[in-house]
């Protein structure tokens, strides 16, 4: 998960996404529509993409763990908020 929170940091908005995900698709679509050009890791297309999806997944949503392969936590959306010092993790489900 460290990885995760490294490239997370990097930028202040980061998708973690999946090219055959059509709701990771939508999520991409909607923030260049609002000019947010978010960092987008494409899971399927990035060396170690298996294993960040599958540290986002143990993980889970709100503190719930993930263990079902159809139970996917993509796209997970990660916000820097520099004021704060906080990243906020917003997790979409389908």
């Amino acid at each position: 998960m460290d990885r995760v929170f490294q490239l997370a940091a990097e930028r202040p908005v980061v998708v973690f996404s999946k090219s055959t995900c059509c709701m990771c698709h939508t999520i991409n679509t909607l923030f260049f529509d609002f000019g947010v050009n978010p960092t987008v890791y494409e899971l399927d297309h990035i060396p170690g993409g298996r294993e960040i999806e599958q540290a986002l997944a143990r993980h889970g949503v709100a503190g719930r763990s993930s263990t079902h392969w159809l139970d996917t936590v993509l796209p997970m959306i990660f916000l820097w908020c520099s004021s704060a010092g906080t990243l906020l993790v917003a997790p979409m489900r389908s």
